[in-house]
């Protein structure tokens, strides 16, 4: 899942972008509300963080630019000064979730997973043949046994879990795992299919690939 986090504070920016790329997120920063309506013009996210008090164009007039974009992207509200006004104002221009600084992180992460579990119409676990995938503890089991997956093949499952039953394409893929800051080569997510492959197919589930088209996700015993 893919977050864009505008936040123009560097060392708080930072911070919020380390834990929730531990948390196996793709995470891009920008510093300004130009910036931030650049980016969200241009390219898809699954939720934007988005700071009020922000340089030049406010995080306000950013989320109203955005919902006149017909956007439902879910987007969480940052601030310093928790007013009544700004809430009201915030929510009527089509916020979905606000958060008071200073602010503690695991706050921060539980509510960006709630919003992206309500943003992909998902519950805290999704379920596919003898996989468990715990939204909230972003960890997957086995007939309750621990899988152990890196953050980039955790994501990728994901992805494959939200559109179970469905090909996924190489593009999205790229587009919701990748930020603009990694590099991503030509057969990177092949690789990370590929791992992932030979974790999960030994416990019933295949990934198969989709000539021309992409990857699905399917469990052996099922008919082809």
């Amino acid at each position: 899942m893919r977050i864009l986090l505008v936040e123009d504070d560097k060392m708080l920016a930072d911070a919020i972008s380390r834990a929730l790329v531990q948390s196996a997120y793709a995470v891009d920063v920008v510093d300004t509300g130009e910036r931030a309506d650049e980016a969200l013009a241009a390219h898809t996210f699954d939720l934007a963080i988005l700071d009020i008090g922000l340089p030049g164009l406010s995080g306000l007039e950013v989320l109203r630019r955005l919902r006149a974009r017909k956007s439902v992207m879910p987007v969480m509200m940052l601030t310093a000064f928790d007013t009544l006004q700004d809430r009201v104002k915030g929510l009527d221009l089509g916020a979905d979730d606000y958060l008071a600084k200073p602010f503690d992180l695991p706050e921060l992460e539980a509510r960006v997973r709630a919003l992206l579990r309500r943003g992909a119409g998902t519950t805290p676990e999704m379920s596919y043949g003898p996989l468990t995938f715990d939204t909230v503890g972003r960890r997957v089991f086995c007939a309750g046994k621990p899988v152990d997956l890196s953050a980039r093949e955790l994501a990728l499952l994901e992805l494959l879990l939200l559109r179970q039953g469905r090909v996924v394409s190489k593009e999205h893929l790229v587009n919701h795992l990748y930020g603009w800051g990694d590099e991503v080569g030509d057969n990177a997510v092949e690789v990370h299919v590929y791992r992932l492959r030979r974790k999960i197919e030994p416990l019933g589930c295949e990934i198969r690939t989709v000539r021309g088209m992409g990857y699905l996700m399917e469990r052996l015993d099922e008919p082809q």
